[in-house]
């Protein structure tokens, strides 16, 4: 019944008391939000305490929810705000680990895969990771808001609140550095 509404419009319909709209839009941003978390903080326990704390904030906001941007901004705002305060209470260093990342195991490679391409797939994913967690948190956060989150320019831009044109230079450097730390894997 909701998969054609817009999140707006599910946010909408939950404000007045449709909880199967909440259920919806839930769905819809449940991946993406809490992989864009990962990503961030590098630790999957982490990433679920604050994907709760969001989803937590983003149900204290429903009764005053006025549909002035894309819903998407608007929740990966909240995400941005979250990890804001997150890291002024924590050393940001301490959360850069991605040694232990069990999505690289949990990726399914297609029916019939040999050995030798699983590995490649496997050091691939190791080394995106890495490249990821070397990136400077600006950069990357504008490369997951676009590859993990689907925000477009306009969108990355309102939610981390800086200029368009600094989203897109965040975003070429971002490519940049990663496809030079991929080069060779190509």
């Amino acid at each position: 019944m909701h998969e054609e509404t817009s999140d707006e419009g599910l946010m909408l319909a939950w404000k007045d008391g449709d909880a199967a709209a909440f259920e919806s839009l839930y769905g819809r941003y449940r991946r993406r939000l809490y992989r864009h978390l990962a990503q961030q903080c590098g630790d999957p326990r982490l990433a679920e305490e604050l994907y709760q704390d969001i989803w937590l904030k983003v149900i204290a906001a429903r009764a005053g929810y006025q549909p002035l941007a894309r819903f998407s901004t608007w929740l990966f705002r909240i995400a941005h705000n979250r990890l804001l305060d997150h890291y002024r209470h924590h050393d940001r260093r301490l959360l850069t680990s991605y040694e232990d990342d069990a999505e690289l195991d949990a990726v399914p490679g297609p029916a019939g895969d040999d050995p030798a391409r699983a590995a490649h797939r496997r050091e691939l994913a190791e080394r995106l990771a890495a490249a990821l967690g070397a990136l400077p948190a600006p950069q990357r956060e504008a490369f997951l808001l676009a590859e993990e989150g689907g925000l477009s320019l306009e969108e990355i831009a309102a939610a981390t609140q800086v200029g368009r044109e600094t989203v897109k230079s965040r975003l070429r450097y971002a490519m940049a550095k990663l496809r030079a730390a991929l080069e060779d894997l190509l």
